[in-house]
């Protein structure tokens, strides 16, 4: 027989195991068609001129109510993704990115040096004493000079002469092109930041980088999430 506390709870309880249940249930399929949202991506500079606009078209042909903020991405601090300002990130998984984010491989980039038509280095084979010699434009987030690029001739013995130091891969690249110094800057990052301009493989042992599509675990069963990082995968991976 139930007691008079358990008659009490089961009123209680009753409207609540009700809204469990409906909480717990599948959510309803999603219709792209139908969907009215802004999702906000973090990136690098490079990843709007170069992927920007196809994914855009992707969007719109798919779920023309979806609305996309880009925002630079001026550091690896994973805080956006955690206080949820920012949706989805791209980037280098490192030792400063927060251990509790998903990451996805998007595709495999590496580092080349850039010079503007007519330097001299786009002459003749690009050695290593050749590419060192040079007057070089530094690049660096966070003021710090080291780099694979500066390991790398360290440990031959050689280092670069930079002349000037800047955040950004257009900024690097605009100086190159107006003048005699040289960009090293990502490959596929930078493919539509380098028209008219000559492109050398750098002469260095360096091994090829990955940038990862980034975001935070609670979103991992958010169907629009899930579906837009589809969208940003499958249109990178497109020549």
């Amino acid at each position: 027989v139930a007691s008079p506390r358990a008659l009490e709870l089961r009123e209680r309880i009753g409207p609540l195991v009700h809204e469990a249940q409906a909480a717990l249930r599948p959510a309803a399929a999603l219709k792209l068609e139908q969907l009215e949202r802004e999702f906000t991506l973090r990136t690098r500079e490079g990843f709007v001129e170069n992927f920007g606009a196809a994914l855009l078209a992707r969007v719109g042909s798919e779920a023309p109510g979806v609305r996309l903020r880009f925002v630079p991405k001026p550091d690896r601090d994973s805080t956006p993704l955690r206080d949820g300002s920012v949706d989805l990130e791209t980037g280098v998984v490192g030792s400063p990115t927060g251990p509790e984010l998903r990451a996805q491989a998007l595709f495999r980039d590496r580092f080349m040096a850039v010079v503007r038509d007519g330097h001299a280095l786009g002459r003749g084979r690009l050695t290593v004493a050749r590419y060192a010699a040079g007057r070089h434009i530094g690049l660096s987030r966070d003021g710090k000079a080291a780099g694979p690029v500066a390991q790398a001739l360290a440990a031959l013995g050689l280092s670069r002469d930079i002349v000037v130091t800047v955040a950004g891969f257009s900024e690097a690249l605009a100086l190159a092109r107006g003048s005699d110094l040289i960009a090293t800057v990502p490959e596929r990052h930078t493919a539509h930041l380098r028209p008219g301009m000559v492109s050398l493989d750098l002469p260095l042992a360096l091994a090829p980088f990955t940038v990862s599509l980034l975001w935070h675990p609670r979103m991992d069963g958010d169907a629009a999430h899930r579906w837009l990082r589809g969208c940003v995968r499958e249109t990178v991976a497109t020549p």
